[in-house]
């Protein structure tokens, strides 16, 4: 396990698309290495949740702990199906060291994934978990946070 470089807010890797994973290579030696590496990189920055594309890899895989006691989560090729409720969150991100903003985000999503050993299965998630499973499914479709922050509420903090 291994501490990875996470991409800041300039690199144009942010603004891309990340493919699928095969599902039949979930288990592959590479991908259980990237998800323990984007695990130590996440605690290790302190953040809440991480995708494979802020580490420079377009694959569709997302770790997040929010410290509810049931984490941490893997989701490899997320789909949102649903969303609930609406609410004005206050929202930072790893690849944007300093900068916090409010945005509109749902109170509560079902979202479907494969987990880290291929077992496809859907969650429903509220409030911090449900935020950051749409802000990191937004990192997969090259959306940035500051892409949504609501006008006037960016602030930099050193």
């Amino acid at each position: 396990m291994a501490l990875r470089q996470i991409r800041m807010q300039n690199d144009e890797i942010l603004r891309k698309k990340s493919r699928e994973v095969n599902v039949e290579e979930i288990s592959m030696e590479k991908n259980q290495g990237l998800i323990d590496d984007m695990l130590d990189t996440m605690y290790h920055y302190n953040g809440v949740g991480l995708a494979a594309i802020q580490v420079g890899i377009l694959k569709q895989i997302i770790v997040i702990d929010v410290e509810d006691g049931q984490g941490p989560y893997i989701l490899i090729n997320p789909k949102i199906l649903k969303t609930k409720g609406q609410k004005e969150c206050d929202e930072g991100c790893l690849s944007f060291p300093n900068e916090f903003g409010k945005v509109v985000r749902p109170t509560e999503v079902v979202v479907e994934f494969y987990d880290r050993f291929g077992k496809f299965t859907k969650l429903k998630a509220k409030d911090l978990l449900a935020q950051a499973i749409c802000h990191e499914v937004d990192h997969l479709n090259g959306i940035v946070f500051t892409d949504l922050v609501i006008p006037g509420t960016l602030e930099y903090v050193t």
